[in-house]
């Protein structure tokens, strides 16, 4: 369309230009000419006709040839006026005005050759008959008269006026009444005949001659002269408006020339800068694709680097929100950061951001007044460019640059590009995430694995052991009652029972941690959950030992078993009290708070919500950072008497209640154990778009599959009873049908272990493949023969333990539904 419309333009122009150019030269003026040559070769032929009638006249001249070609020459004149006009009425009647005078002029010139023949015939018989009498001697009388006559006949050949004609008429009249002799009556007879005729002939061939010469041809032709100038001088004077018409649109066309070639000039830079971007943007692409997950860090402050010189910006930032947020920063040398910026960057990208999510500030001081302003100022920009992109459930990722000069990044085609380049480095931080989630997914493998080793342990000796420790017991009481309590035997047999019983609670403490712990979680209010533990460690505690007991706000509910619960505050306090060696305290803190991005914990991410946080602080030894990092694992301790369950089950407690925990420690100054467990509000519920911050369900469907019916009916009631929808399947290809009839029918699949691990792998791949977005969870009874690439590449989010445990199920079905709305892969279109 756009090349229709040129093509036209350009045909148009061309076609003024043309006819501005054919105005331009005139075109009238060469016929004006050829009329003037035609009036002057008249004029020359009128003169020269003139001339010739005088010498004829004058007798000079006795060929009337000449008269012919002056009158044939007029002709041609006239005629080549008459083909030269243009067809104007005023023209036409001019010529024709003119043509008319013409013609008379030609008739009396034909008049004149007849009347001056016979005058010169006339002429020529009188002088010689006037001459014959002058010669004789005979007719002396005669003599007088005649010469009297001749003299007569002279003056009026010279004068015809009335006075020279009477002079010839009284001489004729006196020479015809003279007496003359008979043998002189023919000569007399003849002169006289002449002498009468040249007197008729005289004044008539010299008013022919006057009429001939004053003929209104030189009238006419002066007006056709003038006419014919006046049209010229306006032709020209119009062929010159026009050559300044011609010129003035020359020099636009130039202009417009010069402005089509600085266009191409620009177009033909833009398309080089734009080559040259898009050149950065695949070596950057290249490199985050090349470069190993712990070098897509440096690789993208490279890239912020790379592209900050691309637009001379001061500063540049990378910040992305999932279900981490990430921020990746780069300035000049000499040039910080000012305090909350670009923290504050993504909400202001999110009221300013367009369709196409490209923002650009070139001049932060000729931005409409208000708060976004004002953000920008105080961040001291002069300048700012932006591409954002917002995921659909609260996830962001932005790419910005800072000007704090002005003038710098100015409007540019290339700031559309930044796109490609945020989602070249978005991939690589999703990259990053998928790498964290797959580490992330075999440590909880590996914990399942270690638990699973731990339960399958537990339950193989607490039997066997305590019946073993039960036999030493019962006997060691036997005994000792048996013996004084001052006899040295009695006190063998008291260290021997004290080693049973701590050999018995060190199998209690094994079955506690290994145990499956089916028990239906209830809304708990800390407050009095933290004063009946206070009870409790009031009493237990050493008296050297002081607890501070914190204000329990009342909106600290969180959902759970009250006395799991109390066994993570039991056995945090008992550490504590383990590592304070004289006198010291233990303090307990609890506070509500909301969390708006996902945080990172030492022990267990935390994703948007509201929260319970229970701070156990001490005054005692504290931990160095070594210990720190296996503090919560199994069997590990640094005391002698210690088993190395207390943490490992606190851990597995708060795990499955969906919280985390972080750990602060430093030595000869204390510890300080944060627990945070998602808060539940009892009075209003969570809004419809806000993440659930507890396990329970929300009427969520979720496939069951299993191939025994009276575990799969288990596997549905306990589902049910956790607040979810269960849908069960005893064949895979039921539940793959199912999946391939509705897509979007599932919130999660629970695949249950069939005849093996390979056929569950199986199933959850297929399943996969059809429903890519829905998390899978894999329920199975030994971990050891799958590895994390497995289940990664089945799609498989969480490994739980079959039989199924109440809170290890809604641990984990609540990490998946939450990761899945929060994920960072999400913020790709």
């Amino acid at each position: 369309m756009k090349a229709a419309s040129a093509a036209a333009a350009i045909l148009i122009l061309l076609l003024a230009l043309s006819w501005l150019a054919f105005r331009a030269v005139d075109p009238e003026a060469e016929r004006y000419d050829r009329a003037l040559k035609a009036l002057d070769r008249f004029t020359v032929r009128e003169i020269a006709l003139h001339r010739d009638v005088l010498s004829t006249r004058a007798g000079l001249l006795r060929n009337y040839d000449p008269l012919v070609r002056e009158i044939n020459a007029l002709r041609d004149a006239l005629g080549r006026l008459r083909a030269n006009a243009s067809g104007d009425t005023e023209e036409a009647a001019v010529i024709d005005r003119f043509a008319a005078a013409a013609a008379r002029q030609e008739e009396l010139t034909e008049q004149f050759k007849s009347d001056n023949a016979l005058l010169q015939n006339s002429l020529a018989h009188f002088r010689l008959a006037s001459a014959r009498f002058g010669a004789s001697d005979e007719n002396s009388t005669l003599v007088p008269k005649v010469s009297a006559l001749a003299a007569a006949m002279l003056q009026l050949t010279l004068d015809t006026s009335p006075a020279a004609s009477r002079e010839v008429a009284d001489r004729l009249t006196e020479l015809a009444t003279q007496s003359f002799p008979t043998d002189a009556a023919p000569s007399v007879r003849a002169l006289l005949a002449h002498a009468g005729l040249l007197h008729d002939l005289l004044p008539t061939t010299d008013s022919v001659l006057r009429a001939l010469l004053a003929a209104p041809s030189q009238a006419e032709l002066k007006t056709l002269r003038t006419m014919i100038l006046a049209r010229q001088a306006q032709s020209r004077a119009t062929a010159r408006e026009f050559r300044l018409l011609l010129y003035a649109a020359s020099l636009l066309l130039l202009g417009v020339l010069v402005h089509l070639g600085w266009r191409l000039r620009a177009r033909a830079l833009a398309l080089r800068r734009r080559a040259a971007f898009e050149h950065l943007l695949a070596g950057i692409s290249t490199r985050l694709i090349d470069a190993q997950p712990h070098e897509i860090g440096g690789q993208i402050e490279l890239a912020l680097a790379e592209l900050a010189a691309i637009f001379d910006a001061d500063r540049a930032y990378l910040i992305v929100s999932g279900y981490l947020t990430r921020a990746h920063l780069w300035c000049k040398e000499r040039i910080a950061f000012p305090p909350n910026w670009p923290d504050r960057a993504p909400a202001l990208a999110a009221r300013l951001t367009n369709a196409e999510g490209v923002i650009h500030v070139p001049r932060i001081d000729r931005f409409p007044d208000g708060a976004n302003k004002d953000v920008l100022a105080a961040a001291g920009l002069r300048g700012w460019a932006c591409v954002s992109k917002l995921g659909q459930c609260g996830g962001f990722a932005i790419l910005g640059f800072d000007a704090l000069r002005p003038g710098i990044i100015t409007q540019s085609p290339e700031l559309g590009l930044l796109r490609m380049a945020l989602d070249a480095i978005a991939n690589a931080v999703a990259r990053v995430n998928l790498e964290q989630e797959r580490a992330r997914l075999e440590r909880s493998l590996q914990r399942a694995r270690r638990m699973e080793t731990v339960g399958a342990l537990a339950s193989g000796v607490a039997h066997n052991f305590n019946n073993i420790v039960g036999a030493i017991l019962g006997h060691a009481e036997i005994a000792e009652a048996q013996l004084a309590s001052d006899s040295p035997s009695a006190r063998n047999l008291e260290e021997i029972r004290r080693a049973g019983e701590r050999a018995r609670d060190l199998v209690d403490q094994m079955l506690a941690f290994g145990r499956r712990r089916d028990v239906r979680q209830q809304p708990v209010s800390m407050k009095g959950l933290v004063a009946e533990t206070s009870s409790l460690l009031h009493v237990s505690l050493p008296s050297r030992i002081e607890l501070v007991i914190g204000e329990v706000p009342d909106s600290a509910v969180a959902s759970g078993q009250p006395a799991q619960l109390q066994q993570v505050l039991l056995n945090l306090c008992n550490n504590a009290a383990q590592s304070i060696d004289g006198v010291g305290g233990i303090e307990i803190e609890t506070e509500v708070h909301r969390i708006t991005t996902p945080q990172s914990l030492t022990h267990g991410d935390l994703p948007p919500g509201r929260y319970v946080r229970i701070v156990v602080s001490d005054t005692g030894r504290g931990i160095d950072e070594a210990t720190v990092e296996h503090l919560f694992e199994p069997f590990f301790t640094t005391r002698l008497a210690g088993t190395g369950l207390g943490l490992a089950t606190v851990r597995e407690i708060v795990g499955e209640h969906g919280g985390a925990i972080n750990v602060w420690s430093q030595p000869g100054v204390g510890s300080r154990f944060e627990v945070w467990l998602p808060c539940i509000t009892a009075a209003a519920s969570a809004p419809r778009d806000e993440v659930p911050t507890f396990r329970l369900g929300r009427g969520e469907t979720v496939m069951v599959v299993d191939d025994a019916s009276e575990r799969l009916l288990a596997d549905e009631e306990m589902l049910a009873a956790l607040g979810y929808e269960p849908v069960g399947f005893r064949r895979a290809d039921d539940a793959l049908a199912a999946c391939g009839a509705n897509p979007k029918r599932f919130d999660a699949l629970l695949v249950g272990h069939p005849a093996s691990a390979r056929c569950a792998l199986h199933l959850a791949t297929a399943l996969h493949e059809i429903v890519p977005d829905v998390p899978i969870l894999l329920a199975t009874a030994s971990a050891d023969q799958i590895g994390a690439d497995p289940l990664m590449a089945a799609g498989i989010t969480e490994v739980v333990h079959r039989p199924l445990v109440s809170d290890e199920l809604a641990s984990a079905l609540a990490r998946c539904l939450t990761a899945s709305q929060v994920s960072v892969n999400e913020l790709r279109p």
